[in-house]
C-alpha cells in the first residue's frame, strides 16, 4: 500500500485569524469560513491545507491540550523574487502579525524571512535570490 502526504491540519485558537493570516499568504478559503469548526482549502498538487478549532479537536479527543508557546509546525512559501519576499514580509508585519527573522540573503542563496501566524507557527517566506 503507497502512502501520500497530503493534509497540512493545523489547530487554531481563533478561526477568524488564522483565515486572515492564511488568505493573506495567498490561500483561498470560501466564503463564510470564520463560522466554521473546520475549513480546508486546495494548495494544488493534490494537498489540502486544513484548520481546525481548539474546540473541533476536543470534540473527538477530549484530553487534546494546545501546546504552550510557539507552535511545532513550520510552513514556507515561495515569494517569487527576493522583492517578492520583502513585500510579504512587510505586509505581515504592518497588518500586525509577529516577525521573527526579518529578511536576510541566505548563504543557501535565498532571500529568507520568517514571520508568525496567530497561534506562533513559524511561516518562512523564501525566493532564489538569482
Amino acid at each position: 500500500m503507497a502512502i501520500r502526504l497530503n493534509v497540512i491540519g493545523i489547530v487554531v485558537t481563533n478561526m477568524g485569524a488564522s483565515l486572515e493570516f492564511y488568505r493573506r499568504l495567498g490561500v483561498e478559503f470560501a466564503d463564510g469560513s470564520e463560522q466554521q469548526p473546520h475549513v480546508d482549502a486546495h494548495l494544488g498538487g493534490g494537498i489540502k491545507l486544513m484548520l481546525d478549532t481548539e474546540e473541533t479537536v476536543r470534540s473527538f479527543h477530549p484530553d487534546w491540550k494546545a501546546v504552550p508557546g510557539p507552535g511545532r509546525i513550520g510552513l514556507a512559501c515561495d515569494c517569487g523574487s527576493p522583492s517578492g519576499v520583502d513585500q510579504k514580509f512587510e505586509e505581515l508585519v504592518d497588518a500586525g502579525y509577529r516577525a521573527e527573522l526579518k529578511p536576510f540573503d541566505a548563504f543557501w542563496g535565498q532571500r529568507y524571512a520568517t514571520v508568525l501566524d496567530p497561534d506562533g507557527n513559524s511561516v518562512d517566506l523564501y525566493a532564489a535570490l538569482t
